[in-house]
């Protein structure tokens, strides 16, 4: 997606050789119009699916499920929590989820009743690494039984192997924007 890409350029920090800031307009402070045109692109790549809801990790894929979720007719989203609340209750699908950039390890989780086998789920996240959070997730719809449609991915960082999990999974994997690499203030993508 062009204007992503764009957009990282010009508002992306690179902060060392494997972490991308872009907080300014996707995970701290929200471009609005930047996340309608990405649930857009997300929703056109993934219209035939039949797609029953939409599964991400708290917080930050969050905007991105919601806006794409318009996009393919209001189906429900659902996120995954990182700490299991007082109010959670009942039986949940869990995964431990390794976070990159925060260095800990959670145990990820959504209420049975919110995930069965006649669901056909769509993934979305904002930035795929090495792609810890995106496996929980699929592991979580595997638990549930349902069926994947795909993993749905903002930005992925593809040198730091992610993304080749997830295909040599056989599983279906869109990236939007694809940094190859960042070193010395630049950043190239596939």
């Amino acid at each position: 997606m062009e204007l992503l890409k764009q957009r990282i350029l010009s508002d992306g920090v690179e902060l060392g050789t494997e972490i991308l800031k872009v907080d300014s307009f996707l995970n701290h402070q929200i471009d609005i119009g930047l996340i309608r045109q990405i649930g857009n692109e997300f929703a056109v790549r993934f219209q035939n699916e039949n797609i029953t809801k939409i599964l991400t990790i708290e917080s930050s894929g969050i905007a991105v499920a919601c806006v794409t979720s318009l996009c393919l007719g209001e189906v429900p989203v659902i996120f995954a929590k990182k700490e299991k609340a007082s109010s959670m209750t009942g039986e949940y699908f869990g995964a431990q989820v390794k976070s990159f950039t925060k260095g800990t390890v959670s145990m990820v989780r959504v209420n049975k009743s919110f995930i069965g086998p006649e669901d056909t789920i769509l993934i979305i996240d904002d930035f795929l690494a090495h792609g810890e959070a995106a496996s929980g997730l699929i592991s979580i719809v595997e638990q549930a039984g349902a069926k994947l449609a795909g993993v749905a991915i903002v930005i992925e960082k593809e040198f730091q192997g992610g993304g080749k999990k997830i295909k040599d999974r056989g599983i279906r994997l869109e990236s939007l924007a694809v940094v190859c690499s960042m070193a010395e203030g630049k950043i190239h993508f596939r």
